[in-house]
């Protein structure tokens, strides 16, 4: 069955190619929720007066892949514990969140979040926010699927913001 995720993970160029790869997962968008004004420019999202996250929204298949494993996927590609935004993008439209679309996603959500505090994995605190599900605005076309389309630039700003380095050091295998 057909079902949504919805991710807060930073700079949403960043968490659209790790989704893809997935069998089961059927897109990936980018684009802006968590906030109240209705159709945010990414102007207007980065001068952090709306309310909106970057993020991205998956459309996946339950029976192929389930919400459980893109929690696990999404934790992989952040700084949980960094309240402030991700790496060096920082601001409310930078900080991390996990966007639930029923009661059994926030119950899994919430359990994979306890699990990672209780893993000891990070000394900090795990600060990524579990919220319900707002209105997704898709991100204008030139952020779509960023890393196909400029994938030089996406490289240089995946290793230069430390993403790259952080996921190595604390998620490798």
């Amino acid at each position: 069955m057909k079902q949504y995720a919805t991710f807060a993970g930073g700079c949403f160029w960043c968490m659209v190619k790790p989704f893809h790869k997935y069998d089961g997962v059927l897109s990936v968008v980018s684009g802006y929720t968590g906030g109240d004004i209705p159709n945010p420019s990414y102007e207007l999202v980065c001068s952090e007066t709306t309310g909106h996250r970057e993020a991205v929204q998956i459309e996946f298949d339950d029976e192929v892949i389930s919400y459980r494993e893109l929690l696990d996927i999404f934790w992989r590609q952040i700084d949980p514990t960094d309240s402030g935004g991700q790496f060096f993008d920082r601001g409310e439209s930078y900080q991390t969140a996990i966007f639930y679309h029923s009661a059994d996603q926030q119950k899994e959500a919430e359990q994979s979040k306890l699990e990672l505090e209780k893993s000891g994995k990070f000394t900090k605190s795990i600060a990524t926010e579990i919220l319900p599900a707002k209105s997704f605005y898709l991100a204008e076309e030139g952020h779509q699927d960023y890393y196909k389309k400029n994938p030089g630039h996406y490289k240089r700003y995946s290793v230069g913001s430390g993403r790259e380095s952080f996921k190595s050091e604390n998620w490798s295998e």
